[in-house]
């Protein structure tokens, strides 16, 4: 029988394997994945064991074969690279890592570390960092100071109040999660308003002539009753353009969630996604699956968290578009921080002729939430004058505020710019 052979004619990957049981480099990446899960990444005990079989088929010479190896088992959709790369960057933070990974042990993992000044990550990171160390260190103080814990609670604040005016940008995982649960449950009942067809009707309103030749003939000319009709009303359609640029990445998702809770709530919704180009996503929304309708957004969508070119994708709108979706009183809801890469090259014309073809254009702009806030981009002052309502949008209060601003009958057109600029 043949011998064995050595171990130096293995793989690096094989060499690793072998050496499992002596290093922690296994045991790190499953804390690895566990901050991940926290974070709110869909990660189970498969991918932690994919991943491991990974970085062995790669190897650990390389920190960037490490990293997309890493990646490539975690990562499934585009929105969660982000949290991710941060991760990824914090938890193995020593430049010189990988090279003693190659030895018997690794440094032990350390929840607390703070990223680089230049780049604060996630809140729900930090918590899942900081959690990882909490459920490892603090359980028996836990229990010593049970008994001497004692809360306020008439200095508290509900949970739900918190939730309503917290920051998207500053939520953590678990709130994120409560507030994609109150978006999923946002009606949008907007007023209904007269179309060009009639309906029956029994108030004496206007004579149906047709009708009251019909009933004459039934009866024979003997007696002519009057038949009356009203105006059909019907809600307008709803359209939305939303920016899903890299400035605007921290709150896509959660205006994601707003959309397809609209959109299956109700008919003629039109959802458009723009940053570079513009992208119709529709029909991707109308699926009743959350999760499966995102996924086909974000594989829909090719310039996610890039530039903007708002002037250039109003303008495919307007020329694609408009004319399909804009029938009949349609209500344009833009979201954007207005932040132009062309620096407002075209958008002044394009804007106003979206305007034009709407019966009310609202935009919705997260930078309103800031006291200071000055519209000194050149895409802002673009936009600013052909809108009729300018919102904040950031949190669930002000969507809320949002609906109700859209079941209240419209006022004159472009009051609200008006007095927000007189405020100024």
């Amino acid at each position: 029988m043949a011998d064995t052979p050595a171990n130096t004619d293995l793989t690096p990957g094989m060499q690793l394997l072998d050496r499992l049981d002596d290093n922690k480099l296994a045991p790190n990446i499953m804390h690895f994945g566990r901050v991940l899960r926290a974070a709110g990444l869909p990660i189970g005990p498969g991918k932690i064991i994919d991943a491991t079989l990974a970085v062995m088929a790669v190897g650990i010479q390389s920190r960037s074969d490490f990293y997309w190896a890493l990646h490539a088992v975690f990562v499934n959709r585009r929105d969660q690279h982000e949290l991710f790369d941060q991760a990824f960057h914090i938890f193995w933070k020593d430049p010189k890592l990988l090279e003693r990974m190659m030895g018997i042990l690794l440094p032990s993992v350390d929840g607390g570390e703070e990223p680089a000044p230049e780049e604060q990550p996630l809140r729900r990171l930090q918590e899942a960092l900081s959690q990882q160390q909490e459920n490892e260190s603090d359980k028996e103080e836990e229990q010593e100071q049970e008994e001497e814990i004692e809360l306020d609670a008439a200095m508290t604040v509900s949970e739900r109040e918190l939730l309503q005016t917290m920051d998207f940008e500053e939520m953590s995982a678990d709130e994120i999660e409560a507030a994609k649960r109150a978006i999923s449950h946002m009606r949008l009942p907007i007023t209904e308003i007269p179309t060009r067809r009639y309906q029956a009707s029994n108030r004496q309103a206007r004579v149906d002539m047709r009708a009251t030749m019909r009933a004459a003939l039934r009866s024979g000319g003997d007696s002519i009753p009057l038949k009356h009709r009203k105006r059909r009303t019907r809600p307008p359609p709803l359209v939305i353009l939303c920016d899903i640029s890299g400035s605007m990445s921290r709150y896509t998702r959660m205006f994601l969630h707003f959309m397809h809770a609209v959109t299956n709530d109700r008919d003629r919704v039109h959802t458009f996604l723009f940053g570079t180009r513009l992208t119709n996503v529709t029909r991707y929304l109308r699926n009743k699956d959350i999760d499966l309708a995102i996924e086909q957004v974000t594989d829909a969508v090719e310039d996610w968290s890039g530039g903007t070119r708002i002037g250039e994708s109003l303008s495919d709108f307007n020329r694609f578009w408009s004319r399909r979706v804009l029938g009949q009183g349609a209500i344009v809801i833009l979201i954007s921080d207005g932040l132009d890469r062309d620096a407002g090259r075209g958008l002044h014309m394009e804007i106003e002729r979206l305007h034009k073809s709407c019966r009310r254009l609202i935009w919705l702009n997260p930078l309103l939430r800031f006291d200071g806030f000055q519209p000194k981009s050149q895409g802002i002052q673009a936009i600013l004058p052909s809108v009729d309502e300018f919102r904040p949008v950031h949190n669930l209060s002000s969507l809320e505020e949002l609906i109700g601003a859209l079941n209240r009958p419209g006022g004159p057109r472009k009051q609200g710019v008006q007095e927000w600029l007189t405020e100024m």
